[in-house]
């Protein structure tokens, strides 16, 4: 078995408790030389700039999660809620994979995880700023500037998938930067564990984003190819991808103190936003999406009570809305409460008096801030008018969103290529397929009456001059119309909706994207037609927000580099799911006055939680072997210390969503945990990092091994990461 070089072997001496701020780009990393010194780290950083090397060759990402190879044979470890959907599509209303969990004893027996899913292995990034923003006329105006941009990203990621890549050619530091990022791109994934929900999601949303946690959030999948190793779509013929470099999963798992590093492809972050779009954010955003998920939370719940099949359908959807609105709680008090808000307002006045101090800053940097505040006013205009036809759009992946989508096909893909949207170019065309194939498995048509009936009973109380007037004309709406009346043409028009479609049959969605505009139109389905009324709106607002971004493009890199100026250089760029690497120690915290949190839970905490039912049931066989541990009986994954298993730990490493399932390594470069969560009192660090308390939870490969032994006997796995058979 590889592993982890001797370059990165760390000296594990008295190590700073502060978190250093960071998601870092791995080619950063060897400019932080001096500050991994003063962390204990006695190798050469270099190491984490290579990315087709040693470890980081083996941190892929799964298009919204992270995770690593463990075996030469393609073996991907992740979070256990990071494979909800691939447990799901296998799912059946007799056969609940989410709640009973899933193991392939052979290769035969590992499930696909269907259309669409996918693995990504980062081997290059390269600077192409120049080439996307480089010698375009000043007097541009903002739209054209916009197409030239994006003229210019096309072509770059074509240049670049010549070499049979997957690429994105993303920008950093507000478009002071672009990098182009070239992937491989694993298109056949299949399941092949994941412990019961009991283990997987033990403590449910209560526990979300809490801590003390005991939740064993760890599965696998494993990616495969062509005999002749290349990334093709799924076929039983194809063969267990083998990748060039993996890790080894530590059977010691993590100590307090230890320092650790953290590979993985997180989210976004919002650090470098000026305080007008963060307040809008805090003031407007967040407190509408915390009412609004918390309404389309319970009618799913309520649909799914007295219908299994709908349940199971609606089932993810709602695991994904609980985990959103449990995190815009946390930072909205974090912001408004803990006074993060008021920071990033005190920071941006001194960031001004910065720029007005120096006659030469002042009029490099001097306008960047009030063109940019113009963008946000501007787009603030019609914002709940745009939210609500977003919403309505598809955002829940509707059979009406699909019908958007393909109608949106049709009109693009006469185009030429390189004249198309970027996502409906040739390139992304199976991608599109793909979705309308998976969408067989969780369309509903109660589900979607009802989520459509919310968002259209608040459309129709819009004001005059804030209308979506396609749709008041296909309802029979206008402003002033009362409440009750404008219910009941609510209520008639989704029933005409939802018996005049076929978009709910996976043949005639399929079937769409060889039709013509006109041809969809001539099949006279209600969701199409409605689809067509609202294209013209939908396409203005793509307009206006084309125009922005190219406001955008020149007042952003202004901005930045007086950001970068002021710091000194070195910082790290926001978060955008581009694959990056953090440090820091484990590490207990002081959350409040009067408290403080340990940085390690034991199995003894699971037994103290369980109650035999709901969030809290763990399986049987799970209590029963964790009463043999607090027995006495011997297994390899004891603490010493804790005189138990350890479950789950603390880190002050720097993190978001979207690092979910990266790799925590230690002083070796072995897998010791898998990031799993952030803390409900930091969660806002996604605006304003808090050196002192921001804590990421991680499970314990002690946790993860002793389940796969003592639990559910994985032992082909076992084995198969190098442990031995018992």
């Amino acid at each position: 078995m590889k592993r982890f070089l001797p370059v990165l072997v760390l000296a594990l001496a008295a190590l700073p408790a502060v978190a250093d701020e960071g998601m870092w780009m791995p080619e950063q990393i060897p400019a932080l030389a001096d500050r991994l010194k003063a962390a204990g780290f006695t190798g050469d950083a270099k190491i984490f700039a290579d990315l087709t090397g040693f470890p980081m060759n083996a941190v892929v990402s799964l298009g919204g999660c992270s995770a690593s190879f463990v075996s030469p044979e393609g073996l991907m470890v992740t979070n256990n809620h990071c494979v909800q959907g691939a447990l799901q599509y296998n799912s059946k209303p007799d056969r609940n994979l989410m709640v009973d969990g899933f193991l392939a004893k052979t290769r035969e027996e590992e499930l696909w995880n269907g259309p669409g899913s996918r693995v990504f292995v980062t081997v290059s990034v390269r600077d192409v700023t120049d080439a996307i923003m480089g010698k375009i006329d000043s007097k541009t105006t903002d739209r054209k500037r916009y197409d030239v941009v994006e003229q210019r990203v096309k072509a770059q990621i074509a240049a670049c998938e010549k070499d049979g890549l997957r690429c994105t050619v993303a920008p950093f530091f507000e478009g002071a930067k672009w990098y182009e990022i070239g992937q491989m791109e694993i298109q056949d994934v299949r399941l092949v564990y994941a412990p019961a929900q009991g283990i997987g999601n033990f403590g449910g949303e209560t526990d979300n984003w809490q801590w003390p946690r005991h939740t064993g959030d760890f599965s696998f999948y494993r990616a495969y190819v062509s005999k002749d190793a290349k990334a093709v779509p799924y076929a039983k013929e194809n063969v267990p991808y083998k990748p060039k470099h993996f890790l080894k999963v530590s059977p010691k798992g993590a100590s307090p103190d230890e320092l650790v590093f953290v590979a993985g492809y997180p989210g976004r972050t919002y650090r470098l936003n000026p305080y007008t779009e963060v307040k809008e954010i805090v003031e407007w955003t967040l407190p509408r999406a915390v009412r609004r998920y918390t309404d389309r939370i319970a009618i799913l719940e309520a649909l799914g009570k007295d219908d299994k099949e709908t349940a199971l359908r609606v089932a993810q959807s709602i695991r994904g809305l609980n985990n959103g609105l449990t995190k815009n709680k946390g930072v909205l008090q974090g912001m408004v409460k803990g006074g993060l808000l008021a920071e990033k307002e005190a920071q941006e006045k001194d960031f001004v008096k910065w720029i007005d101090a120096d006659a030469a800053r002042k009029a490099k940097y001097g306008g960047a801030l009030p063109a940019i505040n113009a963008v946000v006013a501007d787009r603030a205009k019609s914002r709940e008018r745009d939210a609500l036809l977003a919403e309505l759009s598809g955002i829940m992946s509707s059979a009406f969103g699909s019908a958007q989508t393909l109608y949106r096909f049709s009109v693009e893909k006469p185009k030429k290529d390189a004249d198309r949207d970027p996502a409906f170019q040739k390139r992304n065309w199976s991608r599109l397929r793909d979705s309308q194939e998976r969408a067989q498995r969780t369309l509903s048509p109660r589900a979607d009456r009802a989520l459509m009936r919310y968002a259209i009973a608040d459309i129709a109380k819009l004001p005059a001059g804030q209308r979506i007037e396609p749709l008041d004309r296909e309802i029979g709406i206008a402003p002033g119309t009362s409440e009750a009346d404008a219910g009941k043409a609510i209520d008639a028009w989704l029933d005409k909706l939802i018996a005049g479609t076929k978009m709910y049959d996976k043949d005639f969605r399929m079937s769409l994207f060889d039709k013509s505009t006109a041809d969809l139109v001539a099949t006279k389905d209600s969701m199409l037609t409605v689809a067509a009324a609202l294209y013209p709106m939908q396409e203005a607002n793509r307009e206006k927000a084309k125009e922005r971004s190219g406001a955008m493009y020149v007042v952003g890199p202004v901005y930045a580099d007086a950001l970068l100026a002021k710091n000194g250089g070195l910082v790290a760029p926001d978060a955008n799911s581009t694959l990056r690497v953090t440090y820091g120690t484990v590490k207990g915290v002081e959350p409040r006055d009067g408290m403080f949190y340990l940085p390690q839970t034991t199995l003894k905490g699971i037994f103290e939680k369980a109650t035999g039912s709901g969030e809290f049931n763990a399986p049987k066989a799970e209590l029963d072997a964790i009463k043999a541990v607090l027995g006495g009986k011997p297994t390899p994954y004891l603490d010493p210390k804790l005189k138990d298993v350890p479950v789950d730990f603390l880190s002050n490493v720097d993190t978001t969503g979207g690092n979910s399932g990266s790799a925590t390594l230690n002083a070796k470069g072995e897998l010791i945990g898998l990031l799993f969560d952030g803390t409900f009192d930091t969660v806002a660090a996604d605006y304003l990092f808090d050196k002192e308390k921001t804590r990421s939870i991680h499970v314990d490969t002690r946790n993860m091994l002793w389940v796969m032994t003592e639990v559910d006997k994985a032992t082909n796995l076992l084995v198969e990461m190098g442990f031995p058979a018992k």
